[in-house]
């Protein structure tokens, strides 16, 4: 078997072999663009050949940004397009590939890499661990009445301005300009390129499909939020995303959509599990939660620099036992925390936590408490008071969240 970047003549055969993999077709091209391969970068992507030179396997990366705890921005390759051909699986295919793509990864530099697992039990194996989670929430328009009132929607905060309804068509540049603003304000959001936003490649709204976008705008004009949406079978108001880094202001998008007219029931797609607006409801009952799942998957390739690059909340001193058993590495680190920064350095200090590199992912943006692992057999404290050190250490002021597809 060989594995190699793919060229820009590989596209067709790329596009094949992944689609082929998942049994599926690859969609007619349509006017507008739409295609999600279509912001895939060949010199980004790896084809894996068969003896006779067949494509057997895929794997690509798409050159996003992530938003850290404290607002730092680091490149985060997002791994997608992973897939084998049925007649080649559990024959080493996709190990190797993953193995070929990490090392290509840490050989640039890079100092973690992420992705949306379409199986949770695939990518735990090869470092990765869920970091960030989302929910859908369902409100019945009957009982969609907030109480919090209009002029004071968060705390300390109001939400000024207008909100004007726009189709998706247009306000694309809109859009583009009040997400950037958005993702790099949100830990755990990642960017999205202009080329996705040129190409129209992914979900709504960035797709073709009609949308209307409830457009928010402060008392200056400015746009500050967005809620895309339609309204599909039995009435229901379907809200793709909702951006905005103001509660109040989210307040207002959600109070317009919930007061929506000839509608029976209102779904937000994407809301944190912590997101305040189940306590805005009049009827706590009336937010129903359904599809709690992870979303983005957190892999560090290089654990002291990651761990450096992020803000911290609260001083104190870990030493952690990081097995990446993928890669056949094991490390001790010392990780200090003074100011808001950190120093992660080797130590042979004795551990006070020993885990495996796919949980320190999952610890890395604050999504998940080390408590939590710590109870659930992942990681082993070595002494009493080391969950709780880690917990107040690794906590951060806002909790991560991502609703970019990929």
């Amino acid at each position: 078997m060989e594995i190699r970047s793919a060229t820009d003549e590989d596209r067709d055969v790329f596009v094949d072999t992944v689609h082929a993999a998942f049994g599926r077709f690859a969609e007619t091209p349509v006017d507008g663009g739409g295609l999600w391969w279509s912001a895939l970068e060949m010199d980004h992507c790896l084809l894996a050949l068969a003896a006779d030179e067949r494509p057997i396997g895929t794997a690509a990366v798409h050159p996003f940004e992530l938003t850290l705890p404290g607002g730092t921005l680091v490149p985060a390759p997002g791994v997608t397009a992973v897939g084998v051909l049925p007649s080649h699986r559990r024959q080493g295919v996709l190990s190797a590939m993953m193995r070929h793509q990490l090392a290509e990864l840490r050989a640039r530099g890079e100092v973690l890499s992420v992705l949306l697992a379409s199986e949770a039990p695939i990518y735990g194996r090869f470092g990765y661990g869920p970091a960030t989670y989302t929910a859908r929430l369902t409100v019945p328009r009957h009982k969609a009445a907030l109480a919090v009132p209009r002029a004071h929607q968060a705390a300390g905060a109001t939400a000024d301005g207008s909100i004007e309804v726009l189709r998706r068509a247009e306000c694309g540049d809109i859009l583009e300009e009040v997400y950037d603003r958005y993702r790099r304000a949100q830990p755990g959001a990642l960017s999205r390129p202009h080329r996705w936003w040129a190409l129209r490649a992914g979900q709504p709204p960035i797709s073709p499909a009609q949308r209307y976008v409830a457009l928010h705008r402060d008392d200056h004009g400015i746009p500050d939020g967005y809620a895309s949406y339609s309204i599909g079978e039995a009435n229901t108001l379907t809200v793709d995303e909702t951006i905005t880094a103001d509660d109040a202001v989210f307040t207002a998008l959600a109070r317009f959509v919930l007061e929506h007219d000839l509608v029976s029931q209102v779904v937000f797609k994407h809301v944190p599990a912590d997101h305040p607006l189940r306590w805005q409801l009049a009827d706590f009952r009336a937010g129903e939660v359904s599809g709690d799942t992870d979303w983005l998957w957190v892999r560090l390739l290089d654990v002291p620099r990651a761990l450096t690059a992020r803000g911290w909340f609260t001083d104190g001193e870990l030493v952690l036992d990081v097995e990446d058993p993928f890669l056949g590495e094991r490390n001790r680190y010392l990780l200090a925390v003074r100011d808001g920064k950190a120093d992660c350095v080797p130590t042979d200090r004795e551990p006070d936590l020993s885990l495996d590199v796919r949980d320190l992912g999952s610890l890395y943006l604050g999504g998940t408490a080390p408590s939590t692992l710590v109870r659930a057999g992942h990681i082993r404290a070595h002494r009493p008071d080391a969950a709780t050190l880690a917990d107040t250490i690794f906590r951060t002021e806002r909790s991560p969240h991502c609703l970019h597809w990929f």
